[in-house]
């Protein structure tokens, strides 16, 4: 069982059992997240390896929406896994989450592709990508309630911190490998045949996770509620059709997760979204100048875990929210500053416009790739929000085609509704030639000086972004599993966590892309973060109780 606080109130030192639990957990987490990475950084090259039997703008949409099916199934890899945690025990249970993800991120670095076995290498490839989102599901709640479930009183956000932190060492281990692959083969044979080494070097850390983990013990505390005859007959029932325990889970969802989702996918996805899509960074410098602010943040997770067992875990994860919600402003616009300084001259001497009827206008969410944006005003202002210039929307009459004014010049944009596609592929590569020859005359540069970036000074505001993730992200672990009883911990906790993240999260920067190409300012998309950040807080402040003093062995 678990350590308790002895008489003189200290906490016991963590024994050889409690480090073994915390390396296994912390480690195979490392891994699952390496995995679930890989796919996102490599969307462009599996699009051409996966989906070439299409053109390829089309084989592009249905990568992000193989990537983004991972993200929709989590929700239920929660309740299938969760479920399952609490029937048969936690060790098992995110031990097979663990086989799951590592099988299917290895079959995807020896599947043949398009050209060699048609349309079963996409289907296969969503399937696999549905598993693996599924078992992510299952994996997070699993390895944070067996933790916190083998942690000591007043020692449980400092050993669940280190879950916390895997996350972003899977990220910066995905691009490691990624970077280090590409230099070692070269671009064109890693977009041949390197991409898959990544993939297929996950089996051995699969191989050490699972070896790790099948000397482990099941958790004390399941242990304890089994041998009293506690456990759950219905765990889904009793989680989600009592009020009582349901409330809990609503209240962890929009009281606590949604906000740290948002903050932590802005801190770390987001900016590099920012840095390279909207600023015009280098890709492989945007990842270095990332991972180094990863380097020197992740470590704030323990920290801010450990101060949630001193002064409480809400304290921190509000005041997170709260700064993050109040200065992502400030921090992006600083970034803009000293990453793109061309960029930001052209945004304040500049000034474009779009004339157009507002009814003809769509508010362009797409988060799984498949809508088709072909009105002039959407294709205008779509081609806008990715070459990252700002403009102002004016209205025109009823039924006319929308006009891109820049200074004193006029570009008429064209309806392709209903046009033959070799029509509308001209007539776009007409607009495109025509509006970038108009944007490049004003200044507005086509990608980011890399000499002209003042690279220190943005990994200090990336490193205030990644500080946030810390305060919200770090705590939350130990807060979620002290807020339910241990019969229905497992799948109580997942389910809010993988709405929060999956949903509200994994969807930001589709979210925030819409609401910039609606708007015309490029800083717009931060609206969605700070409005989710800001309710969350107000909830948790007023109804998310402090649990860091509850016994979870007693909370049954």
């Amino acid at each position: 069982m678990a350590a308790a606080i002895p008489a003189n109130g200290q906490a016991a030192p963590m024994s050889k059992e409690e480090r073994k639990v915390i390396f296994a957990s912390s480690l195979g987490t490392v891994f699952e997240w390496y995995d679930f990475y890989l796919y996102g950084s490599l969307a462009a090259i599996i699009s051409k390896q996966f989906f070439s039997g299409v053109n390829e703008t089309a084989a592009f949409i249905f990568a992000l929406m193989a990537f983004a099916a991972g993200f929709a199934v989590r929700p239920f890899g929660a309740l299938v896994f969760g479920r399952l945690g609490d029937l048969i025990g936690r060790k098992y249970t995110f031990l097979v989450t663990i086989l799951l993800m590592g099988a299917s991120t290895f079959i995807v670095g020896i599947l043949p592709n398009y050209a060699t076995i048609g349309i079963a290498a996409p289907i296969i490839l969503i399937v696999l990508r549905l598993v693996q989102g599924l078992a992510l599901g299952g994996e997070y709640g699993g390895a944070a309630t067996y933790v916190a479930e083998h942690a000591p009183m007043g020692k449980r956000g400092a050993y669940t911190a280190w879950i916390q932190t895997t996350a972003t060492l899977g990220l910066f281990m995905s691009l490691l490998v990624i970077l280090g692959t590409r230099q070692y083969v070269g671009e064109d044979a890693f977009a041949d045949w390197g991409w898959r080494v990544p993939f297929l070097v996950s089996v051995l850390l699969l191989a050490i996770s699972v070896w790790i983990r099948m000397q482990l013990s099941e958790s004390p505390a399941f242990k304890k509620m089994k041998a009293e005859g506690k456990t759950s007959k219905a765990p889904l029932s009793e989680a989600f059709g009592q009020w009582k325990n349901l409330k809990v889970v609503i209240l962890a969802l929009f009281g606590l997760v949604a906000g740290q989702a948002v903050v932590w996918y802005t801190g770390q996805f987001y900016a590099l979204f920012f840095l390279t899509q909207t600023l015009k960074v280098d890709g492989a410098l945007a990842n270095i100048l990332i991972a180094i602010s990863l380097i020197l943040g992740t470590g704030f997770f323990v920290v801010f875990g450990v101060l949630s067992d001193k002064i409480g875990r809400k304290p921190i994860i509000m005041a997170g929210l709260l700064l993050a919600a109040l200065t992502y402003f400030p921090i992006f616009k600083a970034i803009t500053h000293y990453a793109n300084p061309a960029l930001e001259a052209a945004l304040n001497n500049a000034p474009v416009k779009v004339v157009a009827d507002p009814n003809a206008c769509s508010f362009q969410f797409n988060p799984v790739g498949t809508a088709k944006f072909t009105r002039s005003c959407d294709l205008a202002k779509a081609f806008l929000a990715r070459n990252s210039v700002n403009y102002e929307n004016v209205a025109a009459p009823a039924g006319s085609v929308a006009m891109i004014k820049v200074g004193e010049k006029e570009i008429v944009a064209y309806e392709a509704t209903g046009l033959p596609a070799d029509e509308a592929k001209a007539k776009s590569a007409a607009f495109n030639k025509e509006i970038t020859a108009a944007i490049r005359e004003a200044g507005y540069p086509a990608k980011a000086d890399s000499n002209a970036i003042n690279k220190p000074m943005v990994v200090v505001l990336l490193l205030i972004l990644v500080i946030y993730v810390t305060m919200v992200y770090g705590p939350i672990a130990a807060m979620l599993v002290e807020m339910f009883p241990t019969k229905i911990r497992y799948t109580s906790m997942s389910l809010p966590y993988h709405i929060g993240n999956g949903w509200f999260g994994g969807f930001l920067p589709t979210t925030s892309f819409a609401m910039v190409a609606a708007n015309g300012n490029i800083y717009h998309g931060l609206w969605y973060p700070i409005v989710i950040a800001l309710g969350t807080f107000v909830i948790g402040m007023l109804f998310v109780k402090e649990t860091n003093h509850i016994d979870i062995f007693a909370n049954d």
